[in-house]
């Protein structure tokens, strides 16, 4: 391992991006300096957790400290080791926490835009290029169980990491789309209350997690995502609320992927920038540069590069002040990556357009949602549900195998009008498309044949304060001889057990909610990181011996 970062302290010094750098600073060693030894571990706390005062008690236990600059739900830290390199207990109960969304592993410095864009309860928010999905779960925090989180990937492989991230969180307000983000369809109608545009880049900040940037990066290659970088934003401009706000954010240091990108859209009229410094004030960070110079592909400045206007900075004032509200954090400076990111507010004057030439409903309507897509349940659901669980949750959904829960905000996008042709058609509301919908909400229950099978453990807790149903009251006791790897005959649990054949809730007077299997024994019907969890919180061994 020595030998390896020794070859990459090597790449390093004779990069190109440090010459780069160079002509970005005034002092690049300071900067190379901060940007070559490892990240430390970073998580977040996930405030909708009823365990979260548990888990931030633990986390000072083992040395970790809170990350004081931010300022949103729930909490940050770093850990006192590198990232991946946690050890023994620790890492097996770290696993536990992130694998059932209690925390998430995240860079710190990716936490900011979020924290910029500052989505409260009942927002409807876009999150346009989402995977992996550690910011779409840090805007679920900011709304609560309410509002509303369009999650979008283009990339099918990024789709599926995205799901898996948004399940494990178990939050009520995502809804994973699959669009090209520059052309992702006006859903709903009236536009997003806040849309975040984490664009794809360089990574040229990056080189503390990913030291091969050190010998890919050219600046040839940020020119090259420009156009890229720009089209994303202006579309999310467009499905913006008049006066909504965008953050665009990006985890390089290069002003073209940066500054000129945003420099770009401002002269375009249509929005204003906000000082991001202003609204994250405790975070260790300088304003947004105004000039530049152009760099060939080994770093250095030359004026023989054919680049177009609009990658070179600005040369209007009015429009440099503005560039100046952008905010970069160099990896020196936060002690940890380096990022760039942009506060845009939409001219509250802008209309949305709106000329629909035809209001078409058509049997054979093209725009139906195809059967794969969730839809909201009707009566024959809602009288088995009530039946089962005593009472209906509201926004219930069905999709294939499972029940979906999710929040009145998702109902609305699903009932808005939206457009298609160019605004040229007005679509009436009741469906998805032409949005392409991949997961919903929080999967709540499972379906066999027809029937409400069970509940989903994740769902279990939230769901106890709704419905009566499937849950059944036990002393502490039972349920840590449960999770102590006993299986219980039924009527020793409660003599109403006695016969039974499905799933049931069992819950202790905690409210510490474990979803079980009731047959001719009671079996635990959750994930051995719930297990771990579970046990971690009572004191309990953390792995059973039939386990280690």
């Amino acid at each position: 391992m020595g030998s390896r970062e020794s070859d990459w302290r090597k790449e390093a010094e004779r990069s190109v991006l440090l010459e780069a750098v160079s002509h970005w600073r005034n002092d690049p060693s300071s900067w190379f300096e901060g940007s070559y030894s490892r990240l430390p571990e970073t998580l977040r706390v996930n405030p909708l957790s009823p365990e979260a005062g548990w888990i931030e008690s633990w986390l000072e236990g083992i040395g970790a400290t809170r990350i004081q600059w931010f300022n949103g739900p729930g909490s940050a830290w770093e850990m006192s080791f590198e990232r991946g390199r946690a050890e023994g207990e620790v890492r097996a109960v770290m696993n536990a926490l992130h694998e059932t969304g209690r925390v998430t592993r995240q860079e710190a410095v990716s936490m900011l835009p979020v924290l910029a864009l500052d989505p409260k309860p009942g927002d409807v928010v876009l999150d346009l290029c989402a995977s992996p999905g550690s910011k779409t779960t840090q805007i679920c925090e900011h709304l609560g169980d309410s509002g509303a989180v369009i999650a979008n990937e283009v990339i099918s492989g990024r789709v599926n990491t995205l799901v898996s991230n948004v399940q494990r969180h178990a939050s009520r307000s995502a809804v994973v789309v699959q669009h090209d983000g520059r052309h992702i369809p006006m859903v709903p109608g009236d536009g997003f209350d806040g849309v975040l545009v984490d664009v794809p880049c360089t990574g040229s900040a990056t080189t503390r997690k990913n030291p091969d940037v050190w010998s890919k990066w050219l600046p040839s290659s940020g020119r090259s995502l420009h156009n890229l970088q720009h089209d994303l934003l202006r579309r999310a401009i467009a499905v913006t609320k008049p006066g909504g706000r965008v953050v665009y954010s990006t985890c390089s240091l290069d002003p073209v992927e940066n500054e000129a990108v945003v420099a770009r859209i401002l002269s375009a009229g249509g929005v204003s920038a906000i000082s991001a410094g202003g609204l994250l004030q405790n975070v260790p960070s300088h304003p947004g540069m105004d000039h530049w110079p152009t760099l060939d592909d080994h770093g250095r400045p030359s004026d023989k590069e054919p680049v177009p206007q609009f990658m070179e900075p600005p040369i209007d004032e009015a429009l440099s002040s503005q560039v100046r509200k952008c905010l970069r954090v160099w990896n020196d400076s936060i002690g940890g990556g380096g990022f760039f990111l942009a506060v845009l507010e939409k001219d509250s004057d802008t209309k949305i357009k709106k000329n629909a030439s035809e209001l078409s409903e058509r049997p054979n309507d093209p725009m139906r949602d195809p059967d794969s897509f969730p839809q909201p349940i009707g009566d024959d659901w809602s009288e088995r549900i009530e039946e089962s669980w005593g009472s209906v949750p509201s926004s219930m959904w069905a999709r294939g195998k499972s029940l979906l829960w999710s929040t009145e905000q998702v109902r609305r996008v699903w009932e808005s009008e939206r457009s298609r042709k160019g605004g040229k058609v007005l679509v009436p509301g009741g469906r998805w498309r032409p949005l392409k919908v991949i997961h919903l909400g929080l999967i709540a229950a499972r379906i066999r044949h027809g029937e409400l099978e069970r509940v989903v453990s994740r769902a279990a807790r939230k769901l106890r304060g709704e419905v009566s149903g499937p849950f059944v009251e036990v002393g502490r006791d039972t349920l840590e001889s449960i999770l102590l790897g006993n299986e219980p005959v039924p009527e020793s649990v409660d003599e109403g057990l006695a016969g039974v054949r499905g799933g049931r809730v069992l819950v202790d007077q905690d409210g510490s909610c474990l979803a079980v299997w009731v047959g001719a024994r009671i079996t635990p019907m959750v994930s051995e990181s719930e297990k771990t969890v579970m046990r971690a919180v009572r004191g309990l061994p953390i792995a059973l011996e039939e386990e280690e």
